[in-house]
């Protein structure tokens, strides 16, 4: 049986981490041909190598914007988008004047072209399984022209509002996710202590009104002393910060959020920067 035909043209990914590696990869299976950078070389080889046939190795972000329809960005913060999107070798300096700036990491905009602000949640699993949520702040019509693409990598993806409105909202899912991981983790900390069975207690208590997702997929692990997976500390500290500031300056009151980063600063004081956001157990049981 012949492969489908691809409709859609060429698109670039800048950014092979632990989510953009999946992604991009989803991108090849519905586009003609990717252009991917990544900062260490190695990795976008693995990735040509990975998923043969579409994809483009290129040597500058730059040279993966040049004639590229959507340009995608997933890299680790403020910093990295600078390093990638500026300069004489930025992304921003291939862009064709219709080209669409999608990313997947913080807003940032420049010049007159097309722009999203995406950010991702599900974790590197929801990556590799194509079923992240992805959170899109913009203009409608640059939404509709994206979401082809970012449905190939989503289980749902929704417009927020204008640009900005994508990061607003990732905020609030990363203030519900570390109220979670403390209660989850003292709860998991008691039982340890009570001399519990924890693997029998999450069992029963899942399937009651303290179910979540982080109890799902990270209560076992927790209790297992196994932190060494999905996103790091040091990525929920910049994130938390992010949040922390903006409630400063919509007057929004955010008492356990701060004290959760504040516990992350701990883990982080211990060296724990590249640990799994529940590792906020070790925390209670050192």
């Amino acid at each position: 049986m012949s492969e489908p035909e691809k409709s859609l043209g060429c698109v670039a990914f800048v950014g092979l981490g632990v989510m953009g590696f999946p992604m991009a990869g989803h991108l090849s299976q519905i586009v003609q041909r990717v252009q991917v950078y990544n900062r260490t070389q190695e990795v976008a080889r693995r990735w040509i190598e990975t998923y043969p046939g579409s994809g483009v190795l290129c040597d500058s972000p730059k040279d993966a914007a040049i004639g590229a329809d959507v340009v995608f960005l997933c890299v680790g913060n403020d910093d990295d988008v600078r390093s990638v999107a500026y300069g004489d070798q930025g992304v921003i300096a291939g862009l064709d004047s219709e080209a669409l700036l999608v990313d997947h990491t913080t807003a940032s905009r420049s010049k007159q072209i097309g722009f999203l602000d995406a950010p991702v949640s599900g974790g590197q699993a929801g990556a590799e399984k194509g079923a992240l949520t992805i959170m899109v702040g913009g203009e409608e019509d640059q939404y509709l022209r994206a979401l082809p693409y970012l449905e190939c990598y989503s289980k749902k993806a929704e417009l927020m509002g204008s640009a900005g409105f994508g990061q607003l909202t990732k905020m609030v899912n990363q203030i519900c996710i570390a109220g979670v991981l403390q209660g989850l983790a003292e709860g998991i900390h008691f039982g340890q202590s009570a001399g519990l069975d924890i693997e029998k207690v999450v069992d029963v208590i899942s399937q009651g009104a303290a179910q979540s997702w982080q109890m799902e997929n990270r209560a076992v692990t927790m209790n297992q002393d196994k932190f060494d997976f999905g996103f790091a500390v040091d990525w929920m500290r910049k994130d938390l910060g992010i949040a922390l500031k903006t409630a400063s300056s919509t007057n929004a009151r955010l008492p356990l959020t701060a004290l959760v980063d504040q516990f992350y600063a701990d883990i982080q004081a211990q060296g724990g920067g590249r640990l799994d956001t529940s590792s906020l157990l070790r925390r209670l049981s050192s």
